[in-house]
């Protein structure tokens, strides 16, 4: 398997390639030579890692995206999108200042995170837990009412059904159904207020 971790060897160390050389290594990897993309990871993950140390000032995004690069021109080479081979380190830069520069982009998008203060978490815990205690009493209330009350209620406001619907559907008059939805909402209301005050 291909390892596209970078090369101890600092960048200053490697041989630059020939225009030949780079149009040999090229047709060599477009032919899916294991060999051949083994000698580019090794000629260019040095030079690509400090290249995006440099821009990135982040170790481990640097690794990240020298493995992106590498991956991303062994896989233009195979797939024969390098038109001029014998330009074969250009394309490599190329490639490594476009996904650096993308990376940088997409960083600065990044919404800025503020950590809360406890006194904004203290200011807003009453409200969690009014609304907590608040469904509950609803919850409660509407578990009192009546089965066909209850299900007229739920149909209404979950479901968003209209009086004509639910009669429809429950095998009841539009007026029936009206009159037993604005009871129903009247005990919940009720229950909840009584509940409310104990």
């Amino acid at each position: 398997m291909l390892s596209l971790v970078p090369a101890e060897t600092p960048p200053r160390m490697q041989v630059l390639l020939t225009p030949e050389q780079q149009r040999l290594l090229a047709e060599r990897i477009r032919a899916c030579d294991r060999s051949a993309e083994e000698e580019l990871v090794h000629l260019f993950s040095a030079r690509i890692a400090v290249m995006a140390r440099t821009r990135l000032r982040d170790a481990e995004a640097a690794r990240d995206i020298t493995q992106d690069v590498l991956f991303t021109v062994i896989r233009a080479l195979r797939q024969g999108q390098l038109r001029e081979a014998e330009r074969l380190s250009g394309f490599v830069y190329g490639t490594a200042r476009n996904l650096i520069n993308n990376h940088l982009r997409s960083r600065t998008r990044l919404p800025v995170e503020h950590p809360l203060d406890d006194d904004v978490l203290a200011q807003h815990m009453p409200d969690l837990v009014e609304d907590a205690e608040r469904d509950a009493l609803v919850k409660q209330a509407l578990n009192d009412l009546e089965k066909t009350s209850r299900t007229i209620l739920l149909m209404t406001l979950v479901d968003d059904l209209k009086p004509g619907e639910i009669a429809a559907r429950l095998g009841l008059s539009p007026e029936v159904v009206r009159a037993r939805k604005s009871r129903a909402l009247r005990q919940v209301a009720e229950h909840v207020r009584r509940l409310s005050r104990i």
